[in-house]
């Protein structure tokens, strides 16, 4: 039996980082810029515990770039390096310097500290010829640093020329990376990766007259407390970075330390009320640097329009920090983001009623679909949850449990002959004229055993009124329909408070399911009409005496156009007969 360590060739390692490991080529400048910030951090971290002493100097990241020289050159004033400390973070693949750090001082924070495996500084080797560090370590005896490496296993080590403590790592860029020393490009992908970082970062167009260092990052409002962000800032921040001329709905700021740490700002965009709508764009960081902003599944469907930045400190990375593992930490940040943003909307309702009403007309197609998907989601914002009358008031849900039955209308134009009744009952009537609601009160009515809704269309019995005559003067007229439009339909004759001499009634789980249906792209069916004879009307008074076909079918054709059913077919011989009788008027 033989046993021993398996040997990896640095010849065969080298090609695979440069082509296979980094998927998207600009990812070399967020890995060097990381490496930056980590010296930084650690330089102020030695200087926190008394093992370094603070020079005074400010910390900042410059990048010079020149077209002429095709070279990119990354300088920090962080905390430098050794020639021991070169050889072994920067000779040996896949040793962390971050890593070493952490493990050091892990009785103290180290928080901030970005790198973890010990690859990112080859990924400029995927736009590099030849790349030269030069480096100056903090420690006061310590001897500047000069190595280079053309790409392959070899390299030189020597002493350098450094005189200030902190790194340059300078690329000299080959055929593959001439993009890159257009300063404006790679200032555009800086701002994309880097913007939030928290130290200053420049880049100066080495060439150009103007020497000016143009600035990238900023500090970002998601670090911040909230009750330190006044309104403005928040819609300054979200106008900014996600090119929207109006202000945002509302905003959620979230600050989390346990099960995870996270932070940052999700906002709900002005949209239409349209719950397919997916146009949200969530970028997620990790210690402030951009990694992605297409994690699948991130937030569920309803919440699909949220724009905003997640910072999220401890998340599982690959390797080349380009694409997220673990799905059970972005199971429990989903959950946490369902139960910030419910709160939200809950503190809303409560806190200002007035304003939360405007908002509700632009969420509530949203809110709705997350109740009708969500259980839990619905538990949450249930006291949050508004029907509104066709008079314009908002009734919240929670005061509505005592109702035996809720009238509702999805489309007023096409019931104003009911809702005037209704009205005229003393009956509030509720507009529920998104796609989304027949659904919705379906829902509603599983979920909550006292309420029951009724379409204002579906029966009479709330319609009821006076001076209709007897049951047998009932009979008489609706035989005469029968004699003119036909046995097939179904009719009723009673008095209703309403001016129309007739009305079409429709069963309400037929009206249900063909609004379901045409939201499917179905066609027309699932009908249950019934015609409504109003005993209480003079016109139908008349006709009970004196029936007359074309005043019959008349009353007929304008109770269907009241309600949209008259098809256009039958317009032109609607039109007709209504000139007829008037001319024989």
């Amino acid at each position: 039996m033989e046993s021993g360590k398996i040997k990896v060739n640095s010849e065969n390692i080298f090609p695979i980082i440069k082509k296979w490991l980094y998927t998207e080529q600009d990812i070399f400048i967020r890995e060097i810029i990381s490496n930056s910030c980590d010296a930084i951090t650690k330089f102020k971290k030695l200087i926190s515990i008394g093992e370094a002493a603070e020079d005074g100097g400010g910390y900042a990241i410059r990048i010079g770039v020149s077209k002429k020289a095709k070279t990119i050159a990354f300088t920090d004033n962080g905390i430098g390096m050794t020639a021991e400390e070169v050889d072994k973070y920067i000779n040996q693949l896949a040793f962390s310097g971050a890593e070493d750090f952490i493990a050091k001082y892990s009785d103290t924070e180290s928080s901030g500290i970005i790198g973890h495996f010990g690859l990112g500084f080859y990924s400029s080797f995927i736009v590099s010829e030849r790349v030269e560090i030069d480096t100056l370590s903090y420690l006061p005896s310590a001897t500047a640093v000069h190595w280079v490496c053309d790409g392959s296993t070899e390299y030189t080590l020597d002493v350098g020329s450094a005189t200030a403590r902190g790194t340059t790592v300078t690329l000299h860029i080959g055929a593959d990376g001439k993009k890159y020393l257009d300063a404006s490009v790679l200032t555009g992908i800086l701002r994309k990766y880097c913007a939030y970082l928290p130290y200053g970062i420049s880049v100066t167009d080495l060439d150009a007259k103007d020497k000016t260092p143009v600035s990238v990052n900023e500090s970002p409002l998601f670090v911040k407390q909230y009750k330190d962000i006044t309104d403005d800032e928040y819609k300054a921040f979200y106008k900014s970075n996600f090119a929207d001329y109006r202000d945002p709905l509302f905003w959620v700021h979230i600050n989390v330390d346990y099960p995870f740490n996270m932070k940052g700002i999700l906002y709900f965009p002005e949209v239409n009320n349209i719950p397919a709508q997916n146009d949200g764009l969530i970028k997620v960081y990790n210690n402030q640097v951009f990694v992605t902003d297409n994690v699948k599944d991130l937030v569920p469907e309803y919440l699909g329009v949220l724009k905003g930045m997640l910072d999220c400190a401890d998340m599982p990375l690959n390797v080349s920090r380009s694409s997220l593992q673990n799905t059970e930490y972005w199971r429990k940040v989903r959950t946490h983001i369902i139960k910030k943003t419910a709160e939200k909307i809950r503190s809303l309702c409560i806190k200002d009623f007035e304003s939360y009403k405007s908002v509700w007309d632009k969420i509530n197609g949203f809110l709705k679909f997350g109740c009708i998907t969500d259980d839990d989601f619905y538990k949450k914002i249930k006291d949050a949850l508004i029907l509104k009358t066709t008079d314009g008031e908002y009734i919240k849900l929670a005061d509505l449990t005592d109702k035996k039955k809720l009238f509702y209308v999805n489309s007023p134009s096409n019931m104003g002959a009911f809702l005037s009744g209704y009205k005229a009952a003393g009956h509030t009537v509720y507009l529920l004229d998104q796609g989304i609601d027949t659904h919705f009160i379906s829902f509603l009515e599983r979920t909550e055993s006292d309420l029951k809704f009724a379409r204002i269309d579906s029966e009479a019995d709330a319609l009821k009124g006076d001076g209709g005559g007897d049951a047998q003067t009932g009979e008489k007229i609706t035989d005469e329909f029968k004699k003119v439009i036909g046995e097939g339909l179904k009719i009723e004759a009673q008095p209703v408070n309403s001016d129309m001499p007739c009305l079409i009634l429709s069963g309400e789980d037929a009206s249900r399911m063909q609004t379901m249906g045409r939201l499917m792209g179905m066609a027309e069916g699932f009908r249950d009409e019934r015609l409504l004879i109003n005993t209480a009307s003079p016109v139908i008074k008349r006709l009970t005496d004196n029936p007359d076909a074309n005043e019959i079918r008349y009353c007929y054709d304008l109770a269907r156009l009241s309600v949209g059913a008259l098809a256009p077919t039958e317009v032109n011989g609607f039109i007709e007969l209504a000139v007829s009788l008037l001319k024989r008027s």
